[in-house]
């Protein structure tokens, strides 16, 4: 079974889990806080994957490094050495956020602009485009770009909504070299 899969399956039935604990949203940033161990920290990943650490010294590794996050995350990454799937976990991690997500109504958007946004105009972007997605309401990260030059370029999931003057300009260049 492929990667992706495994971690889906993890994920959702730690949602189940925490959904059924009312636990969803300390989840939720337990295991943010997870993944950004896992990537920000190649060190803890090459020891959990390598072959001749054991089992057992890799448990406790992970017993000390997340001893503050609740029973059912710990479980579910002790579980995963358990069954040597540790490499799976910031995989886990997305899928579960994701999963909460649509529980919620809610979807992870990156908005590119030339300058930072305000908390309003994050707001109305929201508003106006989570209808197009079918949720309530985008949770949006703004990446400044100096490239766009001017409009906003959004992107959720494998949509992207381009409203960028770079974009727009390149549009017109190609129209005026089709046209020669």
């Amino acid at each position: 079974m492929s990667n992706g899969r495994v971690a889906k399956r993890y994920a959702t039935a730690l949602f189940q889990v925490a959904n059924e604990q009312g636990i969803l949203e300390q989840v939720e940033n337990e295991l943010n806080t997870v993944k950004s161990v896992f990537e920000g920290n190649k060190e803890l990943a090459s020891v959990l994957n390598h072959p001749k650490v054991t089992r057992v010294t890799k448990k406790a590794l992970i017993k000390e490094s997340f001893k503050d996050v609740s029973a059912p995350v710990l479980n579910v990454l002790l579980i995963l050495v358990d069954r040597d799937r540790q490499a799976v976990i910031p995989e886990v991690a997305e899928f579960f956020i994701e999963e909460a997500n649509n529980a919620r109504g809610i979807a992870d958007a990156k908005v590119y602009t030339v300058r930072a946004l305000t908390e309003d105009e994050k707001s109305t972007l929201s508003q106006a485009f989570a209808k197009k997605f079918g949720k309530t309401s985008l949770r949006i990260q703004n990446i400044v770009d100096p490239k766009v030059l001017g409009g906003v370029k959004l992107r959720v999931g494998n949509r992207i909504y381009d409203g960028s003057v770079s974009s727009k300009l390149a549009r017109v260049e190609r129209e005026l070299l089709n046209k020669r």
